[in-house]
């Protein structure tokens, strides 16, 4: 009895663990950027997404909401700082929507007890799709709601916000998935 407590304890420690790692690993991945305008291009989307595929869609995306509260509180952990008033930039949706498409990559991606590669890919891709959906939605509204005099259409909207960034973001979840396929019988374990 006091082993399984003990083993129950040291796995929930070690998903903590690896929660605040994504949580670190999110923030970092804010600064590891390519500057192109409107939205750089960054590493947040390929760690937010990994720790849905690791830590599966519940603790994958506790740990990018913590970040996303770290940000909001005032620790300079966005692109472009932190603070509660980030809320007004039209790029917020796509850290709401980094929440969102990590919880959706972790449910698709953990469904079955051994992911195959294609299920990982389809996964990233649709959390990735979640992610383009709430930050696209968001930044169009912020652009013609509440940003006085800087209304965009549709088209201007994919062209800033799509176009520049979906090459790079396909191969990141390429990326991710490959390297879940082998992280994952590690994280596994203290998972169950």
């Amino acid at each position: 009895m006091t082993a399984g407590i003990v083993s129950k304890n040291r796995r929930r420690t070690m998903l903590i663990c690896l929660c605040a790692m994504f949580t670190a690993l999110s923030a970092a991945g804010a600064f590891l950027k390519i500057p192109i305008p409107f939205l750089p291009i960054t590493l947040q989307s390929f760690f937010t997404m990994l720790a849905g595929l690791l830590l599966g869609g519940g603790y994958g995306a506790a740990s990018v909401g913590v970040y996303v509260l770290l940000g909001l509180i005032g620790v300079p952990v966005f692109t472009e700082g932190g603070g509660i008033m980030y809320v007004l930039k039209p790029s917020f949706g796509y850290l709401l929507g980094f929440i969102v498409g990590a919880y959706v990559t972790g449910r698709i991606a953990n469904a079955e007890k051994e992911p195959t590669l294609i299920r990982l890919l389809i996964a990233d891709f649709a959390g990735l799709a979640v992610v383009y959906t709430i930050g696209m939605g968001y930044f169009y509204a912020a652009k013609n709601i509440w940003i006085e005099g800087e209304g965009m259409t549709v088209g201007a909207l994919f062209a800033a916000c799509f176009l520049p960034c979906i090459l790079g973001d396909i191969v990141k979840c390429v990326a991710g998935a490959f390297l879940a396929r082998r992280l994952i019988p590690i994280t596994r374990r203290y998972r169950s």
